[in-house]
Order: C-alpha cells, then sequence, then structure tokens
C-alpha cells in the first residue's frame, strides 16, 4: 500500500504489541477447559464474540481456552452432570424464547452446587436467578414473562419480568407488551453502581462502570430480599436502585451473572476484566483438580 502511494522512506511499524499477542496465544503456559452451555450450537458464529472474548481472557492469563459448546436442550428433561462433568467452568449466554432455558437452569444449578466458576450473561444471569429462587428461595414455578407471553397462557411466577421503564440520559423510556418488538429492547451503554467489597468490585477494580445491553427481560427487584437471604447478592445496580446489573452468589469461588453483554467491549489489548477473571478462575480449578 505505501508502495502504491509512493510513500518513501516508509516508516518501520511498530508491531511489539502484535508481538506480544501471538507469543501470548503461541506459548500459553496452561490450558482450561470451559462449557458454553447454548441453544445456537450448531451456528458457532451466533457466539463469535464471546469466543472471541474468551480468547482475550485466556491470553491476559497465558491460558489456552478450549471452548466446546453444549446444547442446552440435550439434559432438559436429564441430569446435566454427566454432560458438564470434565469441564473447568461453564459459561451461558445470552438469547431469546423459552427452547433450552431448562437446560441453561440445570447448568446453573450444577455450577453453583459443584463450585465451579459460572459466567451468565444476559439470559443467562436470569437463568442463574431463577434457579436460585426454585432451589434456594423456593419458589418452586419462578420463571420468565418472556416463557408465558411466548406460550400465550401464564405458568410461572415471574421473577423475570417484561421492563416497561427505565431511564434513558435525561428521560424515561417506557415500553408496553404489544409493542411491536423493533427497537422495543433497552440497548446501549449504561451506568451500573457496585456493592464495594463484592467480588464483581474486585474484578473492575471500581465501583462504577459501563456496560452495553440488549434485553427486554429484567429481573424484579422486588425478590432481592429473599434471594439474598439464600445467598445470591445483587452486587451490581442501575444508579436508581430499580434494575439488577449483576448477581453473585456468596460463598463461591466464582458465580457471577451479567445482564449486559461484556464480550462486546473486550479486544485482544484490553481483555475485559470479566473474561480475563473467569478465565483464572478456571485456571484455579485446573490446579486444583
Amino acid at each position: 500500500m505505501l508502495d502504491a502511494f509512493q510513500i518513501s522512506p516508509a516508516p518501520k511499524p511498530n508491531l511489539a504489541r502484535w508481538d506480544d499477542v501471538t507469543d501470548r496465544l503461541e506459548n500459553a503456559e496452561g490450558e482450561v477447559k470451559v462449557a458454553i452451555v447454548g441453544k445456537y450450537t450448531q451456528l458457532e458464529d451466533a457466539y463469535k464474540s464471546i469466543a472471541e472474548a474468551l480468547t482475550h481472557g485466556g491470553m491476559a492469563n497465558r491460558t489456552r481456552v478450549k471452548a466446546e459448546w453444549i446444547d442446552a436442550e440435550i439434559f432438559e428433561g436429564s441430569d446435566a452432570a454427566p454432560h458438564l462433568e470434565g469441564y473447568l467452568a461453564s459459561l451461558v449466554p445470552g438469547g431469546f424464547g423459552e427452547r433450552g432455558t431448562e437446560g441453561k437452569i440445570k447448568a446453573a444449578q450444577f455450577a453453583r452446587e459443584k463450585k465451579i466458576p459460572y459466567l451468565g450473561i444476559c439470559l443467562g444471569m436470569q437463568m442463574a436467578v431463577i434457579e436460585a429462587a426454585r432451589n434456594l428461595a423456593g419458589i418452586e414455578d419462578a420463571g420468565s414473562e418472556e416463557f408465558d407471553h411466548e406460550a400465550g397462557k401464564k405458568r410461572f411466577e415471574p421473577v423475570v419480568y417484561h421492563l416497561k421503564e427505565w431511564v434513558q440520559g435525561n428521560h424515561v423510556a417506557r415500553r408496553k407488551v404489544d409493542d411491536d418488538k423493533g427497537g422495543t429492547m433497552r440497548l446501549g451503554a449504561y451506568t451500573a453502581n457496585l456493592t464495594a467489597g463484592s467480588q464483581v468490585a474486585r474484578v473492575y477494580g471500581e465501583t462504577a462502570i459501563e456496560e452495553r445491553h440488549r434485553h427486554r427481560y429484567e429481573v424484579d427487584i422486588k425478590y432481592r430480599d429473599k434471594l439474598e437471604d439464600q445467598g445470591l447478592c445483587f452486587s451490581g445496580m442501575s444508579p436508581d436502585g430499580r434494575l439488577p446489573e449483576i448477581v453473585e452468589v456468596k460463598d463461591h469461588p466464582w458465580f457471577i451473572g451479567v445482564q449486559f453483554h461484556p464480550e462486546l467491549k473486550s479486544k485482544p489489548f484490553a481483555p475485559h476484566p470479566l473474561f480475563a477473571d473467569f478465565v483464572r478462575a478456571a485456571g484455579e480449578v485446573s490446579r486444583v483438580v
């Protein structure tokens, strides 16, 4: 290109950062095996940003991440253990619709009970909350309004509900259930305040963050006390205190669910802190087993 534009003498490029990227990829000092429990596993590119962010997290730890896609539907009606044993960590990504969600809930339960690192993103956070509501807080029919809307009948107690109002910049955004789907999601960057001393505050190294969102269903704050009494902490909230942004399990090595999409901000030169610490935690498991 420099020749084509007759730029001479051509400046010598500084490739030091790219040399470091190559070195971290080619000379990894360890390997972790991570299960991505999703519903679009037949098209791995559906989770491309997740895969890249895991690679970035591995680079931060000089660790090779071996990510394997597991269809959440295969153990909806059976024990998840045979499908998840052998993995050092589990990640449940976002998605839409009810298909596969019972498997995702079982994946969250497996990670919580077996004390292996869990990262739930968007729907993955909601599944972790539903799992805790059912199995810890005694809300046996806990579920999401999304699934009831899809089925056309009420079956669940909606610990996850259709978000109808939120603060967006200097105005209030409002949505109705029967609105056309286009443009009805809570989209873009929003601030979250983190609880001092929480696991996520340690991961980020600060108590105020800004992350990108893409969702129309939200965990209902009215269940906060009941869930926190059982060890599911609401460690990240919207500035007005109305919208849960992050949950984590108390007395667990690494169990975090986020309503936003951290993978969208991860870069090779700046791995997202959640992915970097998730891989670090998986590496800690590998040294124990």
